[in-house]
C-alpha cells in the first residue's frame, strides 16, 4: 500500500495534483481545463482512463477531448455556432467545419485555480475552480458571471467526483454541461478488448441528422444496443457517435464496463442530473472510448421541444447546480 498523499507535482510535464490513497492514485491538470487525466490501480498496474502519452501531450493540449475527463461548457454541437437564449443569441466560433457547427464549448482548456487539496483518514482529494466574469475569455461568448468548481477524491471506494456551478451575476443563465470521459478497453495490461462488456443506462436512440445535430425524432435501438442497455455488448462492436437518452436502472444512471477474463467491473455512477448520453468509440478502433454524461440534449438552445424533457435548464441569480458521480471497481 502507498502514504496516503495529495501534492502538486507534474503530468508528462504538465503542472498537476497528485492524489494517492491505498491502491489507488490520480492526477489532476489545472492548466488544461481541470481534466482528471489519470485515475490508477497503482498495486495492478491498470490504468482506467485514456491517457496521454509523452509524444502525445502537445496534440492533447490543442484538443483535449479524448483523455481523461474533459470538461465541455457548453456541450457537444450548436448549430451554425448559434446560441439563443432568453431574447439573445450569442455567437460561438464555428470550429467543426465540415458540419458548420460549434464544438465542445470554451472550459476544456481555461487553467483553473487550484483552491485546496489535502489528505485525510479516509481519502485524499482536490478542489479546482473557474471563476467567469467580464475578465474572463470565457465571458466573451458566454456572457454570465459564474463560478464552477470541481472535488475530486480517492478513497477506498474509488474515485469520487463532485461539480458544482454557481451563477455569481444578476440575470438567468443557461446551465449546460458534460463529461468527455475516456476509458481505456481493455484496461488490465496485457489484456484483450474481445473480454469486455459494456453495459450503459440508456433510453432511446436520438436521431441525427447529417451534421450530426438531433432532429428531435427517436430510432429503434439495435440488437447489439439493446445489449448495451441490458447485460452488456462488445464495446467497438461497430463505428459509434450516438447520442441517448438516459434512463436510470434500479435508482442508477451508470456505465459498467467488466473485464470478463479477470473479473473486474469498472462502474462509472453519474447521478440523475444528466438526462443525455453520447458515446464514441473512435471509429470501432479497440483501445479506448468515451461514455459522456451530458445534463442536456445535443443543440438544445436551437431546439423545439420542452425544456425539461431535452435537459435545458437554467440558474437565476445566486443558484447553483451541482451532481456528484464515482468511478469505482467492482471485483
Amino acid at each position: 500500500m502507498s502514504e496516503n498523499q495529495a501534492f502538486q507535482g507534474t503530468y508528462q510535464g504538465e503542472p498537476a495534483v497528485w492524489l494517492r490513497f491505498g491502491r489507488y492514485e490520480a492526477a489532476l491538470l489545472p492548466e488544461v481545463g481541470g481534466n482528471l487525466i489519470a485515475f490508477r490501480d497503482a498495486e495492478s498496474g491498470i490504468a482506467y482512463l485514456h491517457e496521454p502519452t509523452m509524444e502525445e501531450m502537445e496534440s492533447f493540449k490543442a484538443r483535449p477531448f479524448i483523455h481523461g475527463i474533459p470538461v465541455l461548457v457548453p456541450p457537444n454541437r450548436f448549430e451554425d455556432g448559434k446560441f439563443p437564449w432568453n431574447g439573445r443569441t450569442y455567437q460561438f466560433p464555428v470550429n467543426e467545419p465540415a458540419t458548420g457547427n460549434h464544438l465542445h464549448g470554451f472550459v476544456h482548456s481555461e487553467t483553473w485555480t487550484v483552491d485546496e487539496f489535502g489528505t485525510t483518514g479516509s481519502e485524499s482529494y482536490v478542489t479546482v475552480s473557474l471563476r467567469v466574469d467580464e475578465q474572463s475569455a470565457v465571458y466573451a461568448y458566454l456572457p454570465h458571471k459564474f463560478t464552477m468548481k470541481l472535488r475530486y477524491s480517492i478513497s477506498a471506494d474509488g474515485l469520487h467526483q463532485h461539480v458544482l456551478v454557481r451563477n455569481d451575476g444578476d440575470d438567468v443563465m443557461p446551465c449546460l454541461f458534460a463529461f468527455h470521459t475516456s476509458v481505456n478497453a481493455p484496461f488490465v495490461p496485457g489484456g484483450s478488448a474481445k473480454d469486455y462488456r459494456l453495459k450503459l443506462t440508456i433510453g432511446e436512440r436520438w436521431e441525427m441528422s447529417e451534421r450530426m445535430l438531433p432532429t428531435g425524432n427517436h430510432q429503434p435501438l439495435t440488437a447489439n444496443e439493446e445489449l448495451m442497455k441490458g447485460e452488456g455488448v462488445y464495446p467497438f462492436f461497430e463505428s459509434l457517435d450516438n447520442h441517448y437518452t438516459a434512463v436510470a436502472q434500479n435508482g442508477r444512471n451508470r456505465m459498467e464496463l467488466t473485464d470478463t477474463k479477470h473479473g473486474l467491473t469498472l462502474v462509472y455512477d453519474v447521478g440523475t442530473s444528466y438526462k443525455q448520453w453520447m458515446i464514441w468509440n473512435n471509429g470501432a478502433t479497440e483501445g479506448f472510448f468515451c461514455p459522456e454524461p451530458q445534463i442536456n440534449l445535443v443543440n438544445a438552445p436551437n431546439v423545439d421541444m420542452p425544456a425539461d424533457e431535452i435537459g435545458l435548464f437554467s440558474l437565476a441569480p445566486g443558484e447553483i447546480w451541482e451532481e456528484t458521480g464515482r468511478l469505482y471497481v467492482r471485483r
